[in-house]
């Protein structure tokens, strides 16, 4: 569960830079979305691996 709790702060510590942006049309704004869209997917790939491995290996993490 600690693997969702990084996706779900991740997320989280995004809200305020989505607000700017698309409230308020701030660029920089929107380059901090992105880039944090860039590391969400890129924590949602690593999970999906280990969720994989797991299941291939003993069933539990």
């Amino acid at each position: 569960m600690a693997r969702f709790d990084e996706v779900k702060n991740l997320v989280m510590s995004l809200e305020g830079d989505f607000e700017k942006f698309y409230e308020k049309n701030n660029q920089a704004a929107g380059t901090r979305v992105r880039k944090g869209m860039q590391d969400l997917k890129t924590l949602a790939q690593n999970i999906r691996s280990e969720v994989q491995n797991a299941k291939n290996t003993d069933g539990a993490a």
